[in-house]
């Protein structure tokens, strides 16, 4: 199973020089895969979550494929029906031309609704406009001599029946964000169950869970994977690679902004996993 990291690219305290350590430090410690998130319009709603400055996904990958050589780039995830599909099968096709085929792009319908509305798109058609712009985008791909580019995986988001479907139809992987460790090894039959029922294969399981260690262990039923201590988060890994899962990214933003202007305590315990991760590898 492969690890990634969700590195943050917001927040006051977030700049190139803060952006580049974090790929660095992802890549340095042998991690397989960097990703950012997506937002374009900073509206009231997003900002509750995640303040400006936002640095937009395709122009951020495209400068940290520059700064690092071998681990892959991702989106976790773009909201696909807030970009043409032309536009974002370009991107995506130069971004991954440029940086060597390393691009991941992970995909959902978004949940924001003023930014729709800043937008000017149709926040109620958003699942049905992210699956016409999904398949104008494979067919882009496919069909376009110009794209030059090899396949990008797409790993569909989404912890709802919705997403499962439209992971099974339109997708290469699932990825479903922030869950706890019962809840997934559930869904995971579920999706089973949902490709059966389409006459389709399972897509790959890569989740993204959250990443806060703490001193004491925690026993509330619903603990977020990844949350706990070392011991808890090594053992949720295990559990996620027994699920079948080909990679996990490890997401370090838990809400608290104090600290994106400190990263040095998400870095220690990703060293941690990256050790534990290596020992494994290495039996």
């Amino acid at each position: 199973m492969q690890i990634g990291v969700n590195v943050p690219n917001f927040a006051p305290g977030t700049d190139p020089d803060v952006l580049r350590q974090w790929a660095q430090t992802v890549e340095g410690l042998g991690f397989d895969l960097l990703m950012v998130s997506d937002h374009i319009a900073v509206t009231p709603d997003v900002a509750k979550k995640y303040p400006a400055p936002f640095y937009e996904p395709f122009t951020t990958l495209s400068w940290l494929a520059g700064v690092t050589s071998r681990v892959r780039l991702g989106t976790t995830v773009l909201i696909v029906p807030y970009r043409h599909p032309l536009l974002t099968a370009r991107m995506a096709a130069n971004l991954n031309r440029l940086s060597g085929g390393r691009l991941v792009l992970g995909v959902g319908v978004g949940w924001a609704q003023q930014e729709f509305e800043a937008l000017g798109v149709p926040f109620r058609r958003r699942g049905a406009l992210t699956d016409d712009y999904l398949r104008t985008m494979r067919d882009a791909w496919q069909n376009a001599d110009d794209y030059d580019t090899d396949a990008i995986p797409i790993w569909v988001g989404g912890n709802s029946e919705a997403g499962m479907r439209r992971a099974v139809l339109l997708g290469d992987a699932w990825h479903p964000l922030r869950v706890t460790p019962g809840w997934l090894a559930e869904a995971a039959g579920r999706l089973k169950a949902i490709a059966d029922e389409l006459g389709r294969p399972v897509p790959a399981l890569m989740p993204r869970i959250a990443l806060r260690e703490v001193p004491e262990p925690i026993t509330a039923p619903d603990r977020l994977a990844g949350v706990g201590t070392i011991d808890q988060i090594i053992a949720d890994l295990d559990q996620i690679r027994l699920l079948g899962a080909e990679t996990v990214v490890l997401d370090p933003f838990n809400g608290d902004l104090t600290e994106i202007r400190q990263p040095e305590r998400a870095w220690r315990t990703l060293a941690a996993v990256a050790a534990h991760h290596k020992s494994q590898e290495d039996r």
